[in-house]
């Protein structure tokens, strides 16, 4: 029974909408080191982390969907 991991958002927890929470979860990662390199992006070149984001907000289901138990 080795299931796959899948890329969602969370939705307990979330600042914004989930997506930095959902990709350290998928990566094992603390949400707070995933957040500031996401900041980091966004600050650095020209805007492009938040476009990245506002995409991933559209386009990645919440946990609750992907994991109907949750």
């Amino acid at each position: 029974m080795n299931e796959t991991k899948k890329l969602y958002r969370i939705e307990e927890g979330a600042k914004v909408s989930g997506v930095c929470g959902g990709i350290a979860e998928y990566l094992s990662l603390d949400p707070s080191l995933v957040r500031l390199v996401w900041a980091a992006l966004s600050l650095g070149s020209v805007g492009f982390g938040v476009i990245l984001y506002i995409i991933a907000a559209v386009i990645l289901p919440r946990k609750s969907e992907v994991y109907p138990g949750y």
